[in-house]
Order: structure tokens, then C-alpha cells, then sequence
């Protein structure tokens, strides 16, 4: 009797004991809580702004799932005019926390076909540079009245004919704080060179024949003597156009000397990165 009353004694520990080794594995075994954050929603859309009788039209990216003001980088756009590649471009910085703002410096959205039409364009803008600084300045005025924009922080950045563009916008002195130039033309459109302490980067091939070496030298010259603190960067065997993937066929179809180079893009691009966090969001 002495012997069945353990046994019966026991059986319900027994069967308690294996529940509870369940519940502790279980527990230990459960995944963590996690929680997943929303990633950016960036939106484009239309920008328009006029001066001068002209009206230009600029695309405007930016995070809508952000509430707070922004810095702002102006992007100009290639000989080719305000095209998907510079939009594309727009939308990588406003995922990165930027306002960007796409301009259009041969108004109405013109955009060109052929490179004889693109060096009518742009020869146009930079033997003008008047009328260029007013359009910039108009877009950098409607952009400052945008409740997403942190105003008191912009910069610019530019590709080709865009890259030249900025240049002369750092050496006219305007209110940027940095401009950054990927396989610019140096040519200086600027007739009085103004005070500029922001940060400049010219990158560039160093197989591209498009950047004279000597003009190239002589704008990052002046830059620095008006105060700028500038970096120039010529990565090997790039080309003209080393940024933009679509560069090696449109180099082919119009016998260019244009070349995509992912490697160089990357590194530019991280480069440029660095310099507008620096710019914009440590100062």
C-alpha cells in the first residue's frame, strides 16, 4: 500500500514537470519584439517658378513622411536639359533627408535630342550668366517659402554643363553652402568673383578629354583664392559622363566620349554625400 500511495504521489509531478520544461524552452526560444519603422515615401512633383518673363520648370523631391523642414540641394541637370537622370537623382536625396529641388536653366522644361542642340542650349546659359543667377535665384526663393525647407541651409550640385553651373555659383559668392560638380566644365562665367567659404569638390575623369586639365586647374585656383575650401578629385580611366549609366550608349549613338563608371560613381557620390551632411545638417 506504502509503495502504490508514492507511485500515485508521484504521477502527478511527473506529469507537471515536462510542462514546465515546455513553457521555459518556449520562452526561451521566443523571438524578441520588434518593430518595424516606416522607411522614406519619397514624392516628385512639378515645380514651377518665373523671372525675367521666362517661367521654368523644376521638379521637386522630397520625404512626405517627414513633418520636419529639411535641408535643400539644388541639382542642375546636363547639356541635355532637365531629364530622368537628374530626377532620378532628386529622389535619392530626399530618401537620404533631402529637399531636393531639380532645376531647369533653359526654361519651359526644354530638354535637347542631339549635341548640337544641347551646346546651343547651354552655351546660351553660361554666355548669359545674369540671366542664369536671376533663375537660380528665383528657384531658391520659391524653394525657401516651401514649409518643408529648412531655408537657411542649401546646397548645389551639378552634372556636366550642371557641374560648371554650380562652380560659377560659388564663384559669384551666392548663399550656398557647398557646391559640388561631377564631370563639370570649368569654364568661369563669372566676371567678378565674390567671397565663397563653403565647400567645394570638382570630381572628374581622368580619361575625360571634355575637362580641360589647365581650366580645370584654373577654377579650383580662383575658388580657393575667393575663400573656398576646396577638393579635386580625377578618378582613373572614367570618362565625361562617368556618373550617369546611360552615358556609354549615348556616348555610341552620338560618337562622344562618354563613359559610365560604376566605380567612380559610387566613390563621387559617397563623397558628395559626406560633404552635404557636413554642410548642411554640422554646421
Amino acid at each position: 500500500m506504502r509503495t502504490l500511495f508514492k507511485l500515485m504521489w508521484l504521477i502527478p509531478a511527473l506529469a507537471v514537470a515536462p510542462l514546465a520544461t515546455a513553457q521555459q524552452e518556449a520562452s526561451e526560444t521566443a523571438e524578441p519584439t520588434v518593430t518595424i519603422d516606416q522607411g522614406p515615401r519619397v514624392q516628385g512633383e512639378p515645380f514651377e517658378y518665373s523671372t525675367g518673363g521666362e517661367t521654368y520648370q523644376g521638379y521637386l523631391a522630397r520625404n512626405v513622411a517627414d513633418p520636419e523642414p529639411r535641408p535643400a540641394v539644388l541639382i542642375v541637370h546636363e547639356w541635355w536639359g532637365l531629364n530622368d537622370y537628374v530626377k532620378q537623382r532628386a529622389d535619392q536625396l530626399a530618401a537620404l533627408g533631402f529637399v531636393a529641388l531639380a532645376v531647369d536653366m533653359y526654361g519651359n522644361g526644354r530638354t535637347a535630342g542631339h549635341p548640337d542642340e544641347a551646346g546651343e542650349f547651354s552655351s546660351r546659359v553660361m554666355q548669359d550668366w545674369p540671366t542664369a543667377r536671376a533663375s537660380l535665384e528665383a528657384a531658391m526663393a520659391k524653394l525657401r517659402e516651401n514649409p518643408a525647407v529648412d531655408g537657411e541651409h542649401i546646397a548645389a550640385i551639378g552634372y556636366c554643363f550642371g557641374g560648371g553651373v554650380v562652380m560659377n555659383m560659388a564663384l559669384a559668392g551666392m548663399p550656398i553652402d557647398a557646391a559640388i560638380s561631377f564631370h563639370g566644365s570649368p569654364t568661369q562665367a563669372v566676371n567678378q568673383p565674390q567671397p565663397f567659404d563653403g565647400i567645394v569638390q570638382l570630381h572628374n575623369g581622368a580619361d575625360d578629354p571634355l575637362v580641360k586639365r589647365d581650366a580645370l586647374k584654373a577654377m579650383a585656383a580662383k575658388l580657393k583664392e575667393q575663400g573656398a575650401a576646396i577638393k579635386v578629385v580625377n578618378y582613373p580611366r572614367a570618362k565625361h559622363g562617368f556618373t550617369n549609366p546611360d552615358a556609354t550608349a549615348v556616348g555610341e549613338e552620338h560618337g562622344l566620349p562618354l563613359g559610365y563608371d560604376a566605380a567612380a560613381d559610387a566613390a563621387s557620390w559617397q563623397a558628395a554625400l559626406l560633404a552635404l551632411d557636413k554642410a548642411l545638417n554640422q554646421s
